[in-house]
């Protein structure tokens, strides 16, 4: 099997929500000498489009849930079959803000992440704003995302950084802000150093605003 054969085994196994066949495509693309990073791409893009879908009304919240259960299983294997671990590149704190219940592209980025050598604290969904401020006290990441899939409750991602402001410790962290209701013009708006606009593209404005070369 080709490499391009295998990528596209793996995009539709998770666009088709086929946990037991992204598994094995996983191992095809091992197979094919495909870089795993690389197969973690088509594999997130895959939940990308479907994403799309969701957002449009075309498919419904079990699909991409089981979707989701299928990417997790692809990057399982995938993840594995890293030769080496990188050294951690830096600390990031991730969570969904309040009212959002959304997770799968945030999952996304935080499996990205972490193969790219980050450390990454995933606090989970419908997180309230203080608690985002707790754990940037507590743990001191070095960014902190905040993802927000409905445009009704990306305001709480200004309001993390009003908060943070607040605390005297919005110079102390990066804020990086993602999820379908973003925008890089929102972002510029609500004063955070980045937009995530997919998976890898949150990898790579992770690694610039910590000043990492590739």
């Amino acid at each position: 099997m080709s490499s391009e054969e295998a990528l596209k085994k793996l995009y539709d196994a998770i666009f088709a929500q086929d946990v037991e066949a992204a598994s094995k495509a996983a191992n095809d693309c091992v197979a094919a000498g495909l870089d795993p990073l690389k197969a973690l791409e088509a594999a997130s893009k895959a939940m990308t489009d479907l994403g799309n879908l969701f957002e449009r009304g075309e498919v419904f919240l079990p699909q991409v849930v089981v979707a989701a259960d299928a990417m997790k299983a692809a990057a399982q294997v995938l993840l594995s079959k890293l030769p080496t671990k990188p050294s951690k590149a830096g600390r990031v704190l991730i969570g969904t803000v309040e009212g959002d219940v959304h997770d799968v592209g945030k999952g996304i980025v935080s499996v990205l992440l972490d193969a790219a050598g980050f450390e990454v604290i995933d606090i989970g969904r419908d997180v309230p704003t203080k608690v985002f401020v707790e754990k940037v006290k507590e743990l001191k990441p070095n960014i902190v995302g905040c993802s927000a899939l409905m445009t009704v409750t990306r305001v709480g991602q200004k309001a993390v950084i009003d908060a943070l402001a607040k605390e005297g410790i919005r110079d102390q962290v990066k804020v990086m802000v993602g999820g379908g209701a973003t925008t890089g013009v929102w972002a510029e708006e609500i004063g955070a150093d980045a937009w995530g606009e997919d998976g890898p593209d949150s990898v790579r404005k992770a690694k610039k605003l910590l000043g990492i070369t590739e």
